[in-house]
């Protein structure tokens, strides 16, 4: 049975939205919304047209107006397919070989990553979603902006050889007493996903998103917390260290209503070719949708 009061209620409230002027009385409304049993009830004025839907437990309005002989729906959006690519999300991150593996040779220990303190941040700020089947299922695509932040495991940082150009360790003065060395990254992102959600409704259910991301490098640094004679000092260098301008790989997310966990993994590896070791960037981590 529809609740009658609340239906009108939300009914003059929404053509409020859309101009002052009715067609028809409270009457007349209250009269077609009791002679109609089923779940959805269509009312019929002369420049528009009301759809009230009961759904799941519960009721949704729709209205249709004309606008320059084209006819469009206006509809409260929550049911509407919106993608989770907006959104902050921080985990960690790390490097692999070809191989996927974390382990790295003797030549290219001074890669080595503290898993635990190698931070990856992204704010998804732009999304743009096509509804491909029935609200559940669609594309969808953005911008955003991703930081890493590589904690070296090891005493060193690293540096571009002057004379090759190839990235190598550098080693650091035996006087300091390091703290913290890393390298930082900044890029902007553009994924391309697919993603399907169980429910037609954002705040319920699962939701599952994969395809494939590209990133533009925005800026680069190392820098090195130490102690030397008791005072603490910092030693940054900002620099492109022969990292990847483009990139591309593939991303996936899994969560239900607004957090998910995603992951990420770049078939790009991190610098460009034969400037330095070939290791490829993954990360892994929550995200809390804004949708």
């Amino acid at each position: 049975m529809k609740k009658i009061a609340l239906l009108l209620f939300s009914l003059i409230v929404t053509l409020s939205v859309f101009g002052q002027d009715t067609d028809t009385n409270l009457d007349e409304m209250k009269a077609e919304l009791e002679n109609q049993n089923d779940d959805t009830t269509n009312i019929k004025f002369k420049r528009k047209t009301v759809k009230i839907v009961e759904d799941d437990g519960e009721t949704k309005i729709f209205v249709k107006k004309h606008h320059k002989n084209d006819w469009d729906w206006y509809w409260d959006d929550e049911d509407r397919f919106k993608g989770s690519w907006a959104s902050f999300s921080m985990g960690l991150s790390n490097f692999v070989d070809k191989d996927f593996s974390l382990s790295r040779d003797a030549s290219e220990q001074y890669m080595d990553l503290n898993t635990g303190r190698s931070w990856n941040m992204n704010l998804n700020f732009a999304q743009y979603s096509i509804n491909l089947i029935s609200d559940k299922f669609g594309l969808v695509t953005g911008l955003g902006l991703e930081w890493n932040y590589y904690r070296f495991d090891n005493d060193n940082s690293i540096q571009e050889n002057v004379t090759t150009g190839i990235i190598e360790e550098r080693i650091l003065d035996s006087d300091w007493n390091v703290e913290k060395s890393k390298l930082s990254t900044t890029y902007a992102t553009l994924p391309l996903l697919l993603e399907f959600h169980s429910s037609k409704y954002q705040h319920s259910g699962v939701i599952f998103s994969a395809g494939v991301i590209g990133g533009l490098k925005l800026g680069s640094n190392t820098k090195i917390v130490y102690k030397e004679n008791g005072d603490k000092n910092k030693d940054k260098t900002k620099d492109d260290f022969n990292l990847a301008p483009f990139r591309y790989g593939v991303h996936a997310r899994l969560g239900v209503g607004q957090w998910l966990v995603y992951g990420t993994y770049y078939f790009t590896p991190i610098f460009e070719s034969d400037k330095g070791p070939e290791l490829y960037p993954i990360s892994v981590g929550i995200a809390l949708s804004f949708e």
